[in-house]
């Protein structure tokens, strides 16, 4: 899908996450973990936890692991790549990602 056709949300400013850090914003009744990886990278995957259903990504841990930027979930600690949203010990577990961009300082995320 192009992304000129999808509805872009402000969720908030890029100053509001830490780097290496997540967030979680709600958009249309989704929890989205929204990620800054550094100064300049950021990632938005689904927030929810496949294996406990719990809305908890965002407060995972960000790190490298052969060479993928991921967090891992604080409960069950199956690391989710931020770029694909694949889950490493168990693709058939892995999350949505979503479109994400920057403008004015401000933080946008896309619904499909």
């Amino acid at each position: 899908m192009s992304t000129d056709t999808l509805t872009w949300t402000a969720v908030c400013a890029v100053d509001d996450i830490l780097p290496d850090m997540g967030v979680c914003a709600r958009m249309d009744g989704r929890h989205i973990a929204v990620f800054r990886v550094g100064e300049t990278q950021l990632f938005a995957i689904d927030n929810v936890d496949p294996l406990s259903r719990a809305s908890v990504l965002s407060r995972g841990l960000v790190g490298c692991l052969g060479g993928r930027i991921v967090v891992a979930s604080p409960l069950y600690k199956n690391h989710f790549d931020l770029r694909s949203g694949e889950c490493l010990e168990a693709p058939e577990h892995s999350v949505r990602t979503h479109p994400i961009r920057v403008e004015d300082g401000r933080v946008f995320i896309a619904t499909r």
